[in-house]
């Protein structure tokens, strides 16, 4: 019995000393990360606007990586509260990079930069959220388990994602560190940028904003929207949105249109609208845009 004993805690001590790897390794990546995304916002150094959001894009990616491994970790033991407040670490985490990242493009821009900055900061709170629970629940418990069952050597380390909450909390410290990307050097960083509505057509018919235009449609009519760009710099991924009487949103992206070009993107209209309606164009804005009242128009049009 005794051997029997024995060897069932030594499987439990080597699955203990696992988790607490395991964990270890999460926690090590997650600190490169935090050190990679508050490095870059304290010193953008010569990132373009486009290359500051790809990079925050890929933390994110990496951070919901993170998550999924930590919700994949068995807790052995008495492991499992523990791994629970884990899971809700990285859950904060994971939504405050969310978040982080899809405010970033318009906080670099123009039209809704305050507000979008403003969210931004909020999150960071989040990520002061997620360090706390860490730090009072998750790393003690797990040490605990370990000294408790003779295990050394395996202790897992600290994890403080947010490394100045008295700067990153301060909505005019958050706003000072996005201004200093916006102005960096870089294809799309400087210069004039700017997109322009130029024509919608439906199945060939051109729309006018001023008075009603009857179309003549068979199978899904399809709404073409050409774009100009009206920068100094090529621009990437525009998004072209068309509202059918204020319901069925649909979206087309525009991959890429160089400086003083214009393309034009093709949006079916599934469902195929009938009768009189109202369809609302809007083409959304890029970082460093500063008019955007060119962007959208509304038209009536006829499906007959």
């Amino acid at each position: 019995m005794l051997g029997v004993k024995g060897c069932l805690d030594a499987r439990k001590n080597r699955e203990l000393s696992d988790y607490a790897r395991n964990v270890s390794e999460i926690v090590e990546e997650t600190n490169k990360t935090s050190k990679s995304f508050f490095g870059k916002l304290d010193e953008p150094g010569g990132l373009s606007v486009t290359e500051f959001i790809s990079q925050v894009s890929a933390d994110r990616s990496a951070m919901d990586n993170y998550a999924s491994r930590v919700d994949g970790l068995g807790a052995p033991g008495d492991m499992s509260h523990a791994q629970n407040a884990l899971e809700l670490t990285y859950e904060l985490r994971v939504s405050a990079m969310d978040e982080i990242a899809e405010k970033m493009s318009t906080a670099l821009g123009d039209v809704g930069a305050e507000q979008a900055t403003r969210a931004i900061a909020a999150q960071m709170r989040k990520l002061l959220g997620g360090d706390a629970l860490y730090a009072a629940v998750v790393r003690p418990e797990i040490n605990g388990v370990l000294a408790a069952n003779g295990i050394e050597g395996s202790d897992v380390p600290k994890s403080v994602f947010l490394p100045d909450e008295t700067r990153w909390l301060d909505e005019s410290e958050v706003s000072a560190a996005l201004g200093s990307v916006s102005g960096s050097s870089g294809v799309s960083g400087n210069g004039i940028h700017g997109l322009g509505l130029i024509s919608t057509s439906v199945s060939g018919t051109e729309l006018t904003a001023e008075s009603t235009t009857s179309v003549i449609s068979e199978g899904t009519p399809e709404v073409e929207v050409e774009v100009a760009n009206q920068g100094e710099s090529t621009e990437n991924g525009i998004d072209v949105s068309v509202s059918v009487s204020g319901g069925t949103t649909l979206s087309g992206t525009i991959d890429s249109i160089a400086a003083g070009e214009s393309e034009t993107v093709a949006i079916p209209l599934t469902p195929a609208p009938s009768g009189e309606v109202t369809l609302k164009v809007k083409v959304d804005t890029v970082p460093g845009e500063k008019v955007s009242s060119n962007n959208e128009a509304s038209y009536n049009v006829a499906f007959e």
